[in-house]
């Protein structure tokens, strides 16, 4: 099997557009910029098992303290949960899908309008280069600041499908009512004023939008669609593939497979949850695998407080039973994304 599209940075170091993506055929293996190492966090080739991640139908939350409790011990043990009862049509998340699929789609020069630049992260492209050992996912993403509206560059927005800006501000603005009752509900579950969290979450909070586009790769067993990672966010809300399986969660020693539920949406935890709960939520490790035959797509919003808001565990939730264990930060996402990119632990740099 040849021809996959790859980062131009795998092809050659001194190219004008690193974050550009070409036609790059090759035999078996992948450039070793791809290749994944032994980690603290297993190896790619083994076979997880397939396990069901609690599942919240979060039109109940408010309604039903079974519910809510299922809400509660899903984020303290899995820090994630599948949720239904959202409101958002089938429909409508099919065109999320096959607006992402179109785009990816499209020729080489019409995406090029939307290639990010060099050393930032907004715009079409695939990892930023923060260390000279970092190791590349095998994927491309297309990154989009949705809110505060006046921080749009829709430049870098996609001019084909011609719907998609339409598709995206709509979705992005149901996603975003849905993260504010999880924050809610996340308060409640914890017996506190339900504002508690939402309040750092406000009109100045940062939504993005992350495309992701996972090609098909031979040897599957040697590279990672995105290296393990815990995210950077408050809440990541993930619209995964109709079909191409690929998330994976690592819990007391174990990764394990993350089933399709096509209709479902993916509630997961970043590290900013976890510091503000002060450790009772946890922020999931996570990566995705590739498929040797199929590409995979999926659609990820994220949502965290404006850079200069700080942020630390909530003062009802600290107590002689449960010290504090992280410190204030601010800032916090730009500072994961250099920890996940140098294989580090961000939660673990700020820690008590």
């Amino acid at each position: 099997m040849a021809g996959f599209l790859l980062p131009a940075e795998a092809a050659s170091s001194s190219s004008s557009a690193p974050n550009e993506l070409q036609q790059m055929p090759f035999e078996e293996p992948p450039p070793s910029q791809f290749i994944v190492k032994e980690s603290a966090f297993g190896s790619v080739e083994s076979s997880p098992p397939l396990v069901q991640i609690p599942i919240v139908d979060v039109s109940l939350v408010f309604s039903s303290q079974d519910e809510l409790e299922k809400l509660k011990n899903a984020l303290s043990s899995w820090g994630c949960f599948q949720a239904i009862g959202h409101g958002i049509s089938s429909s409508f998340l099919d065109k999320v899908r096959e607006a992402a699929e179109q785009f990816f789609s499209l020729p080489m020069e019409e995406k090029h309008k939307c290639f990010r630049a060099v050393n930032e992260a907004e715009g079409y492209g695939s990892d930023l280069i923060v260390s000279d050992k970092q190791i590349l996912d095998w994927s491309n993403r297309l990154f989009l600041m949705v809110f505060p509206e006046n921080q749009r560059r829709l430049n870098l927005w996609p001019e084909m499908p011609n719907d998609f800006g339409e598709i995206l501000i709509e979705y992005a603005t149901k996603i975003r009512s849905l993260m504010d009752l999880c924050f809610k509900a996340m308060a409640k579950s914890l017996q506190l004023e339900e504002d508690i969290f939402l309040k750092h979450f406000g009109d100045q909070a940062v939504v993005q939008a992350r495309y992701n586009f996972y090609p098909p790769c031979p040897r599957s067993d040697l590279v990672l669609g995105l290296k393990s990672h815990s995210d950077k966010s408050g809440v990541t809300i993930l619209l995964q593939d109709q079909q191409v399986e690929g998330l994976q969660l690592f819990k007391d020693g174990t990764w394990f497979k993350v089933p399709i539920i096509p209709q479902a949406l993916i509630v997961n935890l970043g590290d900013q949850m976890e510091i503000m709960s002060n450790g009772i939520f946890k922020s999931p490790l996570h990566r995705v695998t590739t498929n040797t035959e199929r590409m995979r797509v999926s659609v990820a919003m994220l949502i965290e407080p404006a850079a200069e808001q700080e942020i630390g565990p909530v003062d009802d939730l600290v107590d002689e039973k449960r010290p504090r264990l992280y410190q204030n930060v601010k800032n916090y996402g730009a500072f994961n994304y250099h920890c996940y990119q140098k294989g580090l632990v961000a939660l673990d740099a700020v820690k008590m």
